[in-house]
């Protein structure tokens, strides 16, 4: 049975969760190796290596290799214009992590938010094209993110 397009790019939003929250940074960055990556006002990365970069400096892994994060893609609203061979997706997204005991343990959300997600069709399959991450809420990040770095990051907008 074929899979509809708007499926395939569901599919493809559930894969950018599924590989951070295994720790697999590099398939996740390789999602957007034709794509532009931001978040908030930041200036849009381009490239896999770019976006494999910025994540390798921002998130924390920990013993076991993952950041002990389960994000949580919904509210899909996926566009496609075939004439174009091209889709437009917004969603939103919480992102829960279990602490470690020394700060306390447990589980959290930890940050909610909005993607703004272009996407092409190239050879019959859908890829990302762009990516726009916005922050809504924002918890306790420094179990998840090196916040040095990410004052940085911001620094650079």
């Amino acid at each position: 049975m074929p899979v509809s397009h708007e499926q395939q790019i569901a599919n493809l939003l559930f894969e950018y969760a599924e590989r951070i929250d295994r720790g697999d940074l590099s398939g996740m960055a390789a999602l957007f190796r034709h794509a532009g990556y931001r978040a908030g006002d930041a200036p849009a990365l381009q490239g896999a290596a770019a976006v494999l970069q910025i994540n390798r400096s921002l998130i924390l892994l920990y013993d076991d290799g993952t950041p002990h994060t389960q994000h949580v893609t919904t509210n899909l609203l996926i566009e496609v214009d075939e004439a174009q061979a091209g889709a437009r997706c917004r969603s939103r997204f919480t992102v829960f992590q279990e602490f470690p005991a020394s700060a306390g343990g447990g589980l959290h959300a930890i940050v909610m938010g909005r993607y703004h997600d272009r996407f092409e069709r190239v050879a019959g399959q859908w890829r990302f094209s762009e990516r726009h991450i916005l922050m809504d809420r924002v918890g306790e990040l420094r179990h998840h993110l090196r916040l040095d770095k990410l004052a940085e990051a911001q620094g650079r907008a």
